[in-house]
């Protein structure tokens, strides 16, 4: 008797451009060694087309990272407790959180990164024995970001920072330990700020902070600054610009960490001016060059992840246009 053996095929992979949910994560099967952005919103992010361009060139070298992908879910607040539950069981083996997770997902990690604690935000979860550990990378995404795309240093700079969210509060923290001179913070309520300024505190630096409400910037600003929007302002076409860009010297800067889209009401404004501006897209792409090093233990190419990005955007433009 002869048997007609043939090769068990190996599981489809799952479609990386597509938005998952839930419902998605129990039925399906996420094979190989998966990871993923949870957010609500997250259609916008380009997370997966960065990474899994960043994982693809991994697995030029290597092969141990040729089933890794990264995927983007839709998890609404009230549901991110038992979804990191659930990306657990499932074996993912690290995600990213964006709005409205960062400071939530405090509550589910079994152990916090240094600048995560300091941040009282994470960004990164990375799988460990019994359940996540926590980090940061927005900080160091944003120091490096500005600088990339501004020439700007937080070193001895006057910052104001729009936020109370958890993009604001690692931002504030990176400000303060890169040794800015003066921080700004704003919010739509200043009383919203209460908690971020106990963080502050706890690094002994509130003698350089002064809150204020957006609806009316400080008086007497320097002559030279860089305002950083880290509000979900410009997330959507017809967001209000989170300031009353004519109320900056004109010599300041202005980072949107906004990437998608690409020209917000705030930028648009600020370019009107002759402010040298950018968004976000370099701050996404240092962090998360930086959390798929955290992942992968390997060295990842920023270049690599920001051309991916870069060329995602592109498309979108032109789809929108010929519509």
């Amino acid at each position: 008797m002869e048997w007609n053996l043939r090769p068990i095929p190996e599981p489809s992979p799952m479609d990386t451009h597509k938005t998952y949910t839930l419902e998605d994560l129990d039925r399906l099967e996420f094979h190989g060694t998966p990871l993923a952005v949870l957010g609500d919103p997250v259609e916008h992010s380009l997370s997966p087309v960065m990474h899994n361009t960043a994982i693809s060139k991994l697995a030029q070298t290597d092969q141990h990272f040729k089933d890794w992908a990264y995927y983007r879910f839709t998890v609404p607040a009230v549901e991110l407790s038992s979804a990191l539950q659930g990306f657990y069981s499932k074996g993912f083996e690290g995600v990213n959180l964006t709005v409205p997770h960062k400071v939530l997902a405090l509550k589910t990690v079994t152990d916090l990164s240094g600048d995560a604690m300091a941040m009282g935000a994470v960004n990164t979860l990375k799988r460990g024995d019994d359940g996540w550990l926590g980090y940061n990378t927005d900080g160091y995404g944003l120091e490096r970001g500005l600088l990339a795309t501004l020439g700007q240093s937080l070193k001895g700079s006057v910052v104001m920072l729009a936020g109370s969210g958890g993009a604001a509060r690692a931002a504030a923290v990176q400000c303060l330990l890169s040794g800015c001179k003066k921080l700004y913070l704003g919010n739509r309520t200043p009383e919203r700020l209460g908690e971020l300024r106990e963080i502050l505190a706890a690094l002994g630096k509130l003698m350089e902070v002064e809150v204020f409400s957006l609806a009316a910037l400080p008086e007497d600003l320097p002559k030279v600054g860089i305002f950083i929007n880290a509000t979900s302002l410009g997330l959507r076409g017809d967001d209000p610009s989170p300031i009353e860009v004519q109320a900056l010297p004109s010599d300041w800067v202005a980072y949107d960490m906004v990437y998608n889209p690409p020209q917000t009401q705030l930028l648009t404004a600020a370019a009107s001016r002759g402010m040298k501006c950018a968004n976000g897209l370099s701050m996404l792409v240092y962090q998360g060059a930086r959390a798929l090093e955290i992942w992968t233990g390997q060295t990842v190419d920023a270049t690599v992840m920001r051309n991916a990005a870069e060329a995602a955007l592109a498309k979108k433009e032109r789809e929108s246009s010929d519509a």
